[in-house]
């Protein structure tokens, strides 16, 4: 065995299958909170702090919420490969929700993404009566991978092999980085749940930048430790009350520094480079939450104007409605919009193709059963 300033390496398997592992040391390490640390840590509370603000102060941020999540699907699943984009995603919702037996290929990257945001939108749900733990994680990731997987990857479940992380094909002999064995993990795992409970001296935006590197390390499932650990993020940020509404998402900063973002965390592990690691999360917590901000001024500004547009064609009020409903369903049917505004058919319908005549909505191209509609401004805010 050897050490690393932030766990150890083990020796493990038999025989010609010998190899060794890396089992992180229990939370929290000793870091430097030097004058660099302490700059990044105030510009990302400073910045998180106006964002919650925000999502105190502005009407009804549910509406913004449902898109805000779904685009962090769409980047949290591209880091591990996915090719689906927001439309892909938003126009399987509307499918799924619009036709009676509608079922997608398991292998559609649309359909992980789609896990992905049911995954949180159920986990956020449980916040309100249990604290964060192994159970609610083995749940969300149940929710992740359960039918986009198959079986190998143990839906629910905390593996009982040897994982590694390399390059795609890798043997477990090449791997770059192996996490701890099956017993160790427990170990591991049982430690990082008591660490979750208990208070310590550090900051909460420096405790989450450990918590997401110590399961990082541990990769307690066979597949989809990277979104479950990005996950974990918007989870703590609301149970730890540091934001009203899961308005804040990391992925689309590590899928920018994507290369930096697993050479960091592989630092921590081989060097104990917890301050470079610290730093480089603490600037995605104040990036993200300025764009986030911005992206939300933008919505709604673009609201204010559609409204307005609507108000001076004097349309009926279920329109005006209608409008609202769009931002956080920028994609949908006629079927989808009888629900949103509980109404029948032939009202919602008429309300879509009055947003049509207004060039509110356009009818996409090639989907005739059921019809869909696209709201393009909405979208070329929320993927700008």
């Amino acid at each position: 065995m050897r050490k690393s300033p932030s766990g150890t390496v083990i020796p493990a398997g038999e025989g010609k299958g010998r190899y060794s592992a890396f089992v992180p040391s229990p939370l929290p390490p000793k870091i430097s909170l030097d004058l660099e640390l302490l700059k990044s840590l105030s510009e990302a509370d400073y910045a998180l702090g106006q964002l919650a603000g925000l999502g105190r102060n502005i009407p009804n941020p549910a509406l913004l919420i449902r898109p805000f999540m779904r685009k962090e699907a769409v980047l949290s699943s591209r880091i591990e490969g996915t090719q689906a984009d927001l439309k892909d995603v938003m126009f399987l919702e509307a499918e799924q929700q619009s036709l009676p037996g509608f079922e997608q290929k398991h292998t559609s990257d649309a359909q992980e993404v789609l896990n992905y945001v049911r995954a949180l939108e159920w986990s956020l749900a449980q916040l309100d009566e249990f604290p964060m733990s192994l159970r609610l994680i083995r749940e969300a990731h149940l929710r992740l991978i359960a039918g986009v997987r198959g079986d190998y990857a143990a839906p629910g479940e905390f593996r009982s092999t040897q994982n590694w992380i390399g390059p795609a094909g890798c043997t477990l002999e090449q791997a770059t980085f192996v996490p701890p064995p099956p017993h160790e993990m427990q170990d591991a795992l049982a430690a990082f749940e008591r660490y979750l409970h208990q208070g310590n001296s550090y900051p909460a935006l420096i405790r989450l930048g450990l918590i997401h590197y110590q399961f990082e390390a541990i990769h307690p499932f066979i597949d989809g430790n990277g979104r479950v650990g990005r996950l974990l993020l918007t989870l703590l940020l609301c149970q730890w009350n540091l934001l009203p509404q899961p308005l804040l998402y990391l992925s689309a900063f590590f899928e920018r520094h994507r290369d930096e973002y697993y050479a960091l965390l592989l630092a921590v592990s081989e060097q104990g480079a917890w301050e470079a690691w610290l730093r480089f999360f603490l600037t995605g917590v104040a990036e993200q939450a300025v764009n986030a901000a911005t992206t939300a001024a933008q919505l709604l500004d673009l609201k204010r104007e559609l409204k307005d547009r609507v108000s001076q064609a004097s349309t009926s009020a279920q329109v005006l409605r209608l409008v609202d409903e769009l931002f956080s369903t920028p994609i949908l049917t006629i079927k989808q919009a009888t629900g949103l505004l509980e109404s029948n058919y032939q009202p919602a319908r008429r309300a879509i193709y009055a947003l049509v005549d207004l060039g509110i909505l356009n009818e996409a191209p090639g989907r005739k059963r059921p019809k869909v509609f696209v709201a393009e401004d909405i979208l070329r805010v929320l993927e700008g």
